[in-house]
């Protein structure tokens, strides 16, 4: 029989695991993955770096889970702006709007998330994120060619090239460290409203 831990010892392992990925989140967001070591975590999170080891394998693994804890909340947070009032052209730029403000009031975080060099484990969550994006928008795409608001479009092509192009006009502002959304979010509005076939306010 497969050895099983007590509740209370698997209780107090999950709660080490807790901490120290919020450590880590916070330490992210000050500086950057670059500032991630597991003996920077460790401290942050005020135990030892062998207790780090004790929840994770090794940097490469801890590296994963913070970016899979921190973009999980983005996601949640995009998705909760598609369930806002309106057609689907108005959904996906409430999604797109969402993630803009939400990396540009934490541009270090974000930047992080984004484009910082990390771990090849990072890349791979990366990917498999960008693809959540991806569908989180395709599906409001995709109501939208159903009931006609929107041209014939393939969602899943469309939404792939949105990700990539608001990641990509995310990178500079958020490298500056400085950008006011106000600066950013409306432009991204308009080109994601033209990229899905839609109309602008000024086009009206």
């Amino acid at each position: 029989m497969p050895y099983r831990r007590p509740p209370s010892v698997q209780a107090r392992l999950d709660a080490r695991r807790e901490q120290v990925l919020e450590a880590a989140v916070r330490l992210l967001s000050r500086e950057g993955y670059g500032g991630c070591s597991v003996a920077a975590i460790a401290a942050e999170a005020g135990i030892s770096t062998g207790s780090v080891y004790q929840s994770f394998s090794g940097k490469s693994e801890l590296a994963a889970a913070l970016f899979r804890t921190l973009v999980a909340r983005e996601l949640d947070a995009v998705t909760a702006a598609t369930r806002r009032p309106g057609g689907a052209a108005q959904r996906v730029a409430a999604a797109v709007e969402t993630f803009a403000y939400r990396a540009l009031q934490a541009p270090r975080r974000a930047f992080a998330l984004l484009a910082e060099p990390a771990e090849p484990a990072v890349d791979t969550e990366r990917l498999v994120f960008r693809r959540a994006f991806r569908d989180v928008y395709a599906e409001q795409i995709a109501a939208g060619v159903a009931t006609g608001e929107l041209p014939s479009q393939s969602p899943e092509l469309t939404a792939a090239a949105l990700v990539g192009a608001i990641a990509e006009a995310l990178v500079g502002p958020l490298a500056d460290g400085d950008a006011a959304p106000e600066d950013v979010i409306p432009g991204l509005i308009t080109f994601t409203l033209r990229a899905l076939g839609g109309h602008d306010a000024a086009d009206a």
